[in-house]
């Protein structure tokens, strides 16, 4: 969404042509084999461990950090592993997020018009505080000490997984005028009652 956000306000002449189907179908299949291969090592990887008797986890999902957790063997090279996708995972799309908005911002400050302006911040605002949402959590779950406690986790995760998604609707809909109105009026309301 970020490029397609700076393709459509840096270059609106051009965005036919970088936002193709091809272009975008390239980009689609980069990220599913990204995500294939990081499943192949992870999984892989886990093959080689041994598990304890003990096969309950202590979490509400199955995710990789609670069960490498179950293992008896060491986890060290598995937990480097973890953070090394993690991080692409994270960082990558980050940096490349900040980029492009980077250059948005310095393109929207050029507009002459007030309206023009605020529209382009508006729609940009939204995207950045739903990615915000999604990989700061992300990051706060995968990229920490393996030492946090697992009540810390739960809480992460059900923050990552559950609230974001959730909150999206919202975050995308405050833009619109009635939203927007309706939202102003319940705060009023419950700040004087």
């Amino acid at each position: 969404m970020a490029y397609d956000r700076y393709a459509a306000i840096c270059k609106p002449l051009l965005y036919h042509v970088t936002m193709s189907h091809q272009g975008c179908l390239l980009m689609t299949v980069g990220v599913y084999m990204m995500g294939f291969l990081e499943a192949i090592v992870l999984t892989g990887s886990m093959l080689n461990l041994t598990f304890c008797d003990g096969n309950i986890l202590n979490h509400y999902f199955c995710d990789i950090l609670p069960l490498l957790k179950l293992s008896c063997t060491s986890i060290t090279i598995n937990e480097l592993e973890v953070f090394i996708f993690a991080g692409i995972n994270v960082i990558i799309p980050s940096l490349t997020i900040f980029i492009s908005y980077t250059l948005i911002l310095s393109n929207i400050l050029s507009i002459h018009s007030a309206e023009g302006r605020s529209k382009a911040f508006s729609t940009c605002a939204s995207h950045v505080t739903a990615v915000s949402l999604f990989f700061g959590a992300a990051a706060f779950i995968y990229l920490k000490p393996p030492s946090a406690s697992v009540n810390e986790d739960k809480v992460s995760t059900i923050f990552y997984t559950i609230m974001g998604p959730m909150l999206n609707p919202f975050i995308y809909s405050i833009r619109n005028k009635d939203v927007h109105l309706a939202l102003r009026k319940t705060l009023m309301k419950w700040i004087f009652t």
